[in-house]
Formats: structure tokens, sequence, C-alpha cells
């Protein structure tokens, strides 16, 4: 993936992951477009950076998703890379029946609203010079948090749909899975002081660098999260499901 002269389009765009890289690819000589349901977190992650600009968008909304991607595509017929970062997270006891409202939005949000997206885009970039496809997962992708397993699961499913995806693409559309570390964000309440958690900036930094490699790797893998992608491979999975199940 080329790092300056995109279009790019980031979910999720007004808080985060999401924030700090719109940002900073800005900054590196592209085109954002940061998209949210939040105006206020949209009108100030663009605020004195004249080559971003905010649309709202609700990814849970398919008819929203459809009307969005037509208009965007006349708006800004350059859009050459799309990025799925939108996601929510929420903890659960399945120990005993309960409301499944939250799990459902989970999946809704975290899958449903990547899938859909590229859906109604995928045309459009197939035509586009250096078209590419971020889907954002987690490390919880290959060791899932016990506390979060709807959310872990959204995140596997993701990761599976990112390999079978980048073999229809091939040719078309660079498919690029960024999958992050515990990260100091508001995802969830307290996240964005709690200790042990990668800071933000140092997480883009490291992003963008890995990011400008060439070619780009298909996994954007900071330090931080190879314990968890690598556990399955060198078999220490039960260690570390062991100490996500402590937090």
């Amino acid at each position: 993936m080329k790092t300056t002269g995109n279009t790019i389009l980031v979910t999720g765009g007004g808080s985060g992951i999401g924030l700090a890289l719109a940002q900073r690819w800005h900054d590196a000589g592209n085109k954002v477009i940061v998209t949210g349901r939040n105006v206020a977190k949209l009108d100030a992650a663009i605020a004195g950076r004249p080559n971003m600009s905010a649309a709202t968008l609700d990814v849970t909304d398919a008819d929203a998703i459809a009307a969005f991607a037509k208009d965007i595509v006349a708006e800004h017929p350059g859009l050459n890379i799309l990025v799925n970062n939108a996601g929510i997270m929420g903890t659960e006891d399945a120990s005993a029946k309960r409301d499944l409202a939250e799990a459902e939005a989970t999946v809704v949000t975290n899958i449903l609203g990547p899938i859909r997206l590229t859906d109604a885009l995928v045309e459009h970039l197939t035509a586009q010079e250096g078209a590419a496809i971020v889907n954002v997962t987690s490390g919880l992708a290959f060791v899932p948090l016990p506390k979060a397993p709807t959310y872990s699961a959204t995140k596997a499913a993701m990761h599976s749909y990112s390999v079978a995806l980048r073999i229809q693409l091939a040719g078309k559309i660079e498919v690029i899975e960024l999958a992050p570390p515990a990260v100091r964000t508001d995802l969830t309440p307290g996240q964005s002081t709690r200790e042990g958690y990668m800071p933000l900036d140092e997480f883009a930094d490291e992003v963008l660098s890995l990011f400008a490699t060439e070619p780009t790797p298909e996994e954007i893998l900071v330090q931080n999260v190879l314990a968890l992608r690598n556990a399955e491979a060198n078999g220490s999975v039960p260690q570390v499901l062991g100490m996500l199940a402590s937090l």
C-alpha cells in the first residue's frame, strides 16, 4: 500500500485508533475521510486539517451504508483505500441466560458493518490505482479474552474474512489486516489509562512505520501483539489464555 497520495476512508475515525491513524495519514500527504456517529468528535478530528473531511455513518444500518457509499464515491471519486475500523467491545457473563442485545450489536457492528461497506465499495475500489482494504481486527482474534467472548469471536471472524478476501481480490485490491494489542483508548471504560496497555501514540507511530515497509505486510503487527498472534504456532495458547483469563 502506498503511503501518500491516497484518498482514505476511515470508519470510526472520530476517536481512538481510527483518529490517530487518520490524522497521521493526513499529515503524511493523503486525503482522509473519517466517519462515525458523533458529529462533535468528527468535527474535532478534522479541525485544522484541510485535506480531512467527515461524514456521519452508522455502520449497523444497512440502508445507510448503501446510501453513504453512493454519496462518498460521488464526492470523492479518487477514494482508493477503505479502513474498516469502527467497532464496539463489551464484557459478558455467558454462564446464565441473559439479554443478548449487546452481543448482537457487537456482531452487527464488528462483522456485518465491514462486510456491507466492503461490498458497497468493492467495485469502485477495483477500478482505482493503489486500491487497498484495511480490516482492523485484534490480537484477541488469535487468543480470546474470556470475559469478552463475542468481541473476540467477531475479530476472529474478521481475520478469517480478510484471509479469504485477500485471495479473491488478488491483483485487484490489496487486503491488509491490522491486529492491535491492548491499546489505551476509550473502547472500554477505564481503558485509556490502564496500566500495561500500549500508549496510543506509540502504537500509531509503530503502525505507520510498518505500513511504510515494502512490500506492505499482509498483517500489520506491532511488537506488543506478537505474543497473541504467535501463540498457536509456538504452543503457548494455554499460557496466554490463562493470562487473559486473569484480567
